[in-house]
């Protein structure tokens, strides 16, 4: 009698699952899947051609948040009946949302910030101490994740465990940090026994190298996939710079002065002049880097969320990119198809050559 009422009340509320019927995730990229991730990514975007883009077949938009943090949003949709989709929006046309992108200090995997008043974000996206990620899109993250928090725990209460977070451009760089953050979540009522399958579509990259060999090692045996038109310039970003700092200990380059003592005096003057050359230079624009992508964007970030506190930027800036790479290769008739005007530098990165290239290269 309770669950026939429980059954009868879940339209009222707007939720409509159905858990007698679909199937549930397997492991490996899956192209008819991926497909069906770039449209709902797009539904998202409140682009005008995005009303040309068929919601996937036996999908429905069930949740759509209010906007937070940097004009941040996400949508909650069914998929085959047993499978709820988490989808993160991308870079909206505002400075507020291209701050976010440009707010590229590194900020330790591990820690915390005060995002407002009412909003202390405590996150682990990793093991490792030496993970460091992207300030801008932790801002982002947080502002969101108890959110997403609070649907995931209401779609396991109704029976869902299978789950697929997806994005595109900077949604796809929030997805990787949001995976990581649930595989760590330091809440004792988050169920441990659900399936998490992640699809971060022309994501630029999230992390540095630490960072991006938890992520890879958490999304092992096939369930973290970054998808990248070899065309498109934003997978490439942010700006990465790697130091002698950013090695793994031991590495060679601390027994540099030590190995030069052992050389004769002229030539330990030489080796020690050009090695302080290049050291140096690359130490000197990294702490650029952080200087104006963390401290300086912070500034201008707070102006927007005046009770945002500045997290504790690192001496990093080494990016690299996380996930199963799946690359879709231009064909022969690409760049005829999708010209560059000069104009439009987002010629490779939106839906069409996304899809174009999926059909081509894998749903032949």
């Amino acid at each position: 009698m309770i669950r026939k009422g429980l059954l009868l009340l879940l339209p009222i509320l707007g939720l409509y699952w159905n858990t007698s019927y679909g199937q549930h995730l397997k492991a490996g990229f899956d192209p008819k899947e991926y497909a069906d991730m770039l449209a709902i990514c797009f539904l998202n975007a409140d682009t005008p051609w995005t009303k040309k883009i068929p919601p996937p077949e036996d999908s429905k938009l069930i949740y759509r948040s209010k906007e937070t943090g940097l004009h941040n949003r996400w949508d909650l949709w069914t998929y085959h009946g047993n499978v709820a989709v988490i989808s993160i929006r991308g870079t909206v046309g505002n400075k507020e949302s291209w701050m976010e992108n440009f707010h590229a200090g590194m900020i330790p995997a591990i820690g915390s910030f005060q995002l407002n008043d009412s909003t202390h974000f405590k996150y682990r996206f990793a093991k490792d101490s030496n993970a460091y990620v992207h300030a801008g899109w932790t801002l982002a993250l947080a502002s969101m994740a108890d959110d997403i928090v609070a649907k995931i725990k209401d779609c396991y209460r109704q029976g869902i465990h299978d789950f697929i977070l997806t994005g595109h451009s900077q949604g796809g760089a929030i997805t990787f940090l949001l995976r990581s953050y649930l595989e760590y979540i330091d809440d004792p009522a988050f169920p441990k026994d659900i399936t998490i399958k992640t699809y971060s579509s022309a994501a630029p990259k999230p992390g540095n190298l630490y960072y991006a060999y938890d992520y890879d090692f958490v999304t092992r045996n096939g369930w973290g996939f970054r998808i990248i038109n070899a065309r498109d310039w934003v997978p490439e970003a942010p700006f990465s710079l790697q130091t002698t700092r950013d090695f793994n200990s031991p590495n060679p380059f601390q027994y540099v002065k030590k190995s030069l003592r052992k050389q004769s005096l002229p030539v330990r003057i030489v080796l020690s002049y050009m090695y302080g050359r290049l050291d140096n230079s690359s130490k000197k624009a990294s702490r650029r880097m952080q200087k104006v992508l963390g401290k300086r964007l912070y500034g201008m970030v707070k102006k927007t969320l005046p009770q945002y506190k500045m997290p504790p930027f690192v001496g990093s800036h080494n990016y690299a990119p996380a996930g199963v790479p799946i690359i879709l290769a231009p064909t022969a008739d690409y760049d005829t198809q999708f010209p560059f005007d000069g104009k439009n530098i987002f010629v490779h990165h939106a839906y069409d050559p996304y899809r174009y290239l999926l059909e081509a290269d894998y749903l032949k």
